[in-house]
């Protein structure tokens, strides 16, 4: 049996290695994600290195085995089959899911997730726009890019965002930004990297560290 808090670590290596294929994964910015002290994250990796989960060494790299990785693809598409459900069936917000979704989580009955599934239409995507792995594991394929990443004069759709805090979600919201809205990037400002931003007859400054959390389909 895998207790809760050996998936939580899982998670985070999971979804600290997938936002960049390149990204160096090691002991202290897995504390920094889990706001935990690093000593703490190195005497899970001990335990998770014994369990097959992890491979690493003292100050390297942090590798999901295959083990690993299987156990944290399943808790994601429970994670995010949980929060579609809230927000499809039960009216939570899209700020308001991520808490309960985490405690949800941590539910083991394939039956239950295979119902859930069903009972959603088996969709693609949770309400922040992230792909709901299918059963065995697989991920559709999604083009996306950072908000950060366009030129002023180019248009986009937003698809998704990077940062699932209730308190960033609030804060796209509150600039009157949701999913599908279309996009144009009137200029990026050489000074500081914020983009003024046009879109539903409106205009919005953002900073680079809003657009740096945002995910966008150029269009």
């Amino acid at each position: 049996m895998i207790s809760s808090s050996i998936e939580d670590y899982l998670k985070a290596i999971f979804q600290l290695s997938s936002e960049d294929e390149e990204k160096r994964v090691g002991t202290n910015q897995l504390a920094e994600y889990l706001q935990i002290k690093p000593a703490s994250a190195s005497v899970m990796l001990k335990k998770l290195r014994t369990k097959e989960l992890v491979s690493y060494e003292k100050y390297g790299r942090i590798e999901l085995t295959a083990k690993g990785w299987k156990i944290a693809v399943a808790l994601i598409r429970r994670h995010r089959l949980w929060e579609t459900f809230l927000h499809q069936k039960l009216n939570f917000s899209w700020d308001e899911v991520h808490e309960v979704a985490h405690d949800l989580e941590h539910i083991q009955s394939d039956k239950l997730i295979q119902e859930l599934d069903k009972l959603l239409g088996y969709p693609s995507h949770d309400p922040h726009g992230h792909i709901i792995p299918d059963e065995k594991g697989n991920f559709s394929k999604d083009e996306r890019v950072l908000l950060s990443n366009l030129e002023g004069g180019q248009k986009c759709r937003l698809v998704s965002v990077r940062d699932s805090s209730a308190e960033f979600l609030k804060y796209v919201t509150q600039l009157g930004l949701a999913l599908s809205t279309e996009i144009e990037v009137q200029e990026v400002r050489e000074f500081d990297g914020s983009l003024l931003l046009a879109y539903d007859d409106r205009a919005e400054s953002v900073s680079q560290k809003f657009a740096e959390n945002i995910f966008v389909r150029i269009l």
